[in-house]
């Protein structure tokens, strides 16, 4: 068991990595709550894998179950769908003093634990990661969100879980294509913080190898943002590192309405493009943006993609980093050494190539 503790004062929580972890959440829920019902949130890919174990092992500590399931996929994280959950909490009678646990990746963590963060003004939630990404990344630091017509995670809010419990062998079932997706946020970190990270993941010789080292690299990762959130909990400076390829990548996931590429994707896109241009401008040390193309292509991770400048910079325009005439960029200086880089607003075309 591997276990990391979110030093947030009186929101303070631990995060929990163990193989085999799934089955042991009952017990481990019924520790830090006294609820009644529990419901769990989670979408139409995972829940007929991990829904009908999850809810046993909650019965088996006590707690009535109900299992709230949406279509799979980014185009469900709007208000309709999360109004449908709303409306499924309040048939299932859950009060205040009651439980959510979102299983699943991104999707359901970030919708369910905005339900959670907003359903009776507040219910306590465990965050079950699934996906690679989730588990290094979404679940961690308490930012729950749904997608506007207008934009990627416009309506949020900071709502700590009392806990987060990932199970690496949940791994074993994910497409090819979301274990690599996943991988692109650790190639993130690895970016902005931790050089020997990066080389790491660079040095894997196979899928096989990753499974192996994965409770390792997501170790690594979540410790990298707990550290960073514990300064930053609210996202108004340090924090924004860990947006590295976020930027353009939101607005590249957008402007494709949600189904071209994955998050991961956008995001190793965005992080690739972004790179290109600072190399040019003197910011990155020279073939930093081609020593991370190799390591994102290497994993089937896509580098480039045709795009209108401006609709990319209309989509930017709602970036959560843009404060007034300027918006704030997240630029890595080499490979391990990121910082935040504020300019002028009508730059930033200098930027996006």
């Amino acid at each position: 068991m591997r276990t990391i503790t979110v030093a947030l004062g009186e929101k303070t929580y631990n995060i929990e990595i163990a193989a085999g972890l799934l089955d042991q959440i009952g017990a481990k829920a019924r520790v830090l709550s006294q609820a009644v019902k529990a419901a769990i949130i989670s979408d139409s890919n995972v829940d007929p894998l991990y829904g009908e174990r999850l809810e046993r092992s909650l019965a088996a500590s006590g707690f009535e179950v109900t299992r709230i399931v949406f279509a799979a996929g980014e185009q469900s994280k709007n208000l309709t769908v999360l109004g449908q959950v709303y409306d499924e909490l309040a048939r299932a009678g859950l009060t205040r003093s009651d439980l959510i646990l979102t299983l699943g990746g991104g999707v359901p963590g970030d919708l369910g634990g905005f339900a959670a963060a907003t359903f009776l003004r507040g219910i306590d939630f465990i965050q079950v990661p699934t996906s690679l990404l989730a588990q290094i990344d979404s679940s961690v630091g308490g930012k729950v969100a749904i997608d506007l017509p207008s934009g990627k995670n416009l309506a949020g809010s900071f709502y700590q879980p009392k806990a987060v419990f990932i199970d690496p062998d949940l791994l074993k079932t994910l497409p090819l294509r979301f274990l690599h997706d996943g991988l692109a946020e650790a190639i993130k970190y690895g970016c902005i913080r931790d050089a020997g990270l990066f080389a790491q993941i660079a040095a894997v010789k196979s899928d096989k190898e990753l499974l192996e080292q994965a409770d390792s690299i997501i170790e690594t990762c979540c410790n990298i943002k707990v550290r960073i959130v514990e300064k930053d909990e609210f996202d108004t400076g340090e924090r924004m590192l860990l947006n590295f390829g976020h930027t353009i990548g939101h607005a590249i996931e957008k402007c494709c309405g949600f189904t071209t590429y994955t998050h991961g994707e956008g995001v190793g896109i965005g992080m690739v493009q972004l790179t290109r241009q600072t190399e040019k401008l003197g910011l990155t040390a020279a073939g930093t943006a081609e020593e991370l193309s190799r390591v994102l292509q290497k994993f089937s991770l896509p580098v480039n993609a045709v795009f209108d400048a401006q609709e990319i910079l209309q989509a930017m325009a709602l970036d959560k980093k843009k404060s007034g005439k300027k918006i704030t960029l997240v630029i890595i200086e080499k490979i391990g050494v990121g910082r935040l880089h504020k300019i002028d607003w009508q730059d930033i075309p200098a930027y996006i190539g």
